[in-house]
């Protein structure tokens, strides 16, 4: 049974132009980029390359690039930077449909002293930009809030947002994990500090990410040690995912019309024919503001876990949100936030797509999912009186 992947938002297969890229530092050209010798010097050189890989896709300079292991740490060492080179300042402004790496931190804070403010989203996971500009205040360090939702796919404003931070004298951080290789950027014509992306996500293997810090900004390293990057983050590198890293943006920049064009055809055709053939279906995320390869589905009255399962025995590989809160029973905190019923947050299913999908796959999936849905709901012990669930079970 061929497997069908679309959990591409959880991570992405990598594309074999990387592995190879890849392979030489393993057993060839494996000495230390640190060493004075010859052998591990020439390794530095590669580095180079890779960093200005990936400054290129953000529309960045190399010196802005520090390599990380992922996006955690970025969103980590983004944040404790902004608060520790501005200790007067004690006040962090999100979201409240931000990523784990960035939510869990910020709660932490709170019991370290510090104050967070939680904005909120509408129907669509829209931000207001209004009720940003009322919650910064003058101990406002860093207003972090993501570029696009790992769940729905919303596209956040993050220019708007930008400039609404700095103009009140906050350092702006954005989450674009997600983003990054799915729509064109170019950092130095937006307000942005700190940027961070994973390579797992972008066709590069699992366990390097990088940050963006623009020049200028105040930086505290979050791991302190070596003088590996510049003193930004100790440690000696993971060669072969910075190579893997550096070539994955350079493909991700010659697939960005690629992304926008096929694969937003191929999530639109998928999108549409489930909401056509599947009755009491919504679909979650705005309609137009949304990653090209993403959509987030919630059918009435069946659960999530279950479509997962069944979807599983066909070997379609999906989700019911981030790969990062998997195994609770909990609705997503992104469909809380935008107010999704109960009836229908319970039975969500993410669909994400990369390059690697084809026409035949989405087919598949267009006749075989509202079959699985039509079985689960001929077996649901729940009927329906207003919002809630009822029944036995």
């Amino acid at each position: 049974m061929a497997t069908i992947y679309l959990d591409n938002n959880a991570t992405t297969r990598v594309d074999p132009a990387v592995f190879e890229e890849m392979r030489p530092f393993f057993c060839d050209l494996y000495g230390n980029p640190s060493s004075m010798h010859t052998f591990g010097g020439q390794v530095g050189h590669h580095l180079d390359t890779a960093r200005e890989r990936v400054a290129a896709l953000l529309g960045a300079a190399a010196g802005e690039i520090v390599f990380t292991s992922c996006g955690t740490e970025g969103d980590s060492t983004a944040i404790r930077s902004a608060l520790e080179a501005q200790p007067d300042k004690r006040h962090l402004v999100t979201t409240k449909v931000e990523h784990p790496a960035v939510l869990n931190l910020a709660n932490h804070l709170v019991k370290k002293g510090y104050h967070l403010t939680l904005l909120g989203v509408d129907g669509d996971g829209m931000i207001d930009l209004d009720e940003l500009r009322d919650a910064i205040r003058d101990d406002t360090a860093l207003v972090s809030i993501m570029w696009a939702n790992n769940e729905t796919g919303t596209v956040f404003p993050v220019q708007e947002a930008g400039e609404i931070a700095k103009s009140r004298g906050a350092l702006f951080h954005t989450d674009a994990v997600q983003a990054v290789g799915k729509i064109p950027m170019d950092v130095h014509q937006l307000p942005i500090d700190f940027l961070t992306l994973s390579g797992h996500k972008l066709h590069a293997p699992k366990g390097v990410g990088a940050l963006y810090v623009r020049k200028g900004v105040p930086f505290r390293p979050f791991l302190v040690g070596g003088h590996q990057e510049r003193g930004r983050r100790g440690g000696t590198e993971n060669v072969p995912g910075i190579i893997g890293l550096g070539k994955a943006c350079e493909l991700a920049g010659e697939n960005i019309e690629h992304e926008n064009t096929r694969v937003r055809a191929l999530r639109d055709r998928l999108e549409r024919g489930l909401l056509a053939t599947v009755p009491d279906t919504r679909l979650n995320g705005h309609p137009t503001d949304r990653l090209p390869n993403t959509v987030n589905l919630s059918f009435k009255f069946v659960e999530g876990e279950a479509i997962l399962l069944l979807l599983d025995e066909l070997g379609i590989c999906a989700s019911s949100g981030s790969a990062c809160t998997s195994g609770s029973l909990e609705p997503s905190h992104v469909l809380r936030a935008m107010g999704v019923p109960f009836t229908y947050a319970h039975g969500s299913v993410r669909l994400s797509l990369s390059r690697f999908n084809t026409e035949e796959e989405i087919a598949f999936v267009v006749e075989r999912l509202p079959g699985i849905i039509e079985r689960l709901r001929s077996i649901s012990p729940f009927t329906e009186e207003g919002d809630a669930w009822t029944g036995e079970g």
